[in-house]
């Protein structure tokens, strides 16, 4: 083979070489780059949550007056692809069958969970003591810096439903998490 045939086709083939490694590097620039992207833009263009409307049950199979009711229900939430499941309650009370108080099952405190102490007549924090009136939410007693967090509640077709949220605790403020 003459000379110059040898390098016109050593340039050529150098020219591919080349050429492959670029359309390599930049293939292989957005396979790393674009999910690195989205992960650092998509919270721009994140949707605002609306409120997680619960069911609780039927409306007129909740007890009047004392005790209130305790309901638990599971929460599933996303992280990205790792989905978990919690465990939330709220206290339902109502005075006449028609209007309800529904309350975070969360001390305001140090979020202990509370219970309905039968010998008081109170919802009871076993934590640090801290005692609300099942009525009003209000603190009877102990160190909760604020009364019980009360939810939004509405009945649909018989059926008491609350928008379910949490609070920061340990403040005298009600901040939602």
């Amino acid at each position: 083979m003459p000379e110059e045939s040898r390098d016109v086709a050593g340039g050529a083939r150098r020219r591919f070489l080349r050429w492959a490694t670029a359309v390599s590097a930049v293939g292989a620039a957005l396979l790393a780059g674009l999910p690195s992207l989205r992960a650092f833009v998509s919270p721009t263009f994140k949707k605002p949550q609306g409120k997680r409307w619960v069911k609780l049950g039927e409306a007129d199979l909740f007890d009047v007056g004392l005790p209130p009711t305790k309901v638990d229900f599971a929460e599933t939430m996303n992280d990205a692809w790792v989905e978990s499941r919690a465990l939330r309650s709220v206290w339902v009370y109502t005075a006449d069958g028609e209007k309800f108080t529904v309350y975070n099952a969360r001390c305001t405190h140090l979020g202990c969970s509370v219970f309905f102490d039968k010998e008081k007549g109170a919802l009871h924090c076993p934590c640090h003591h801290g005692l609300f009136d099942v009525a009003t939410g209000t603190v009877l007693g102990g160190p909760p810096p604020r009364l019980l967090d009360a939810l939004e509640w509405k009945v649909e077709d018989g059926s008491l439903f609350c928008a379910y949220q949490d609070f920061r605790v340990g403040i005298p403020a009600k901040v939602a998490v």
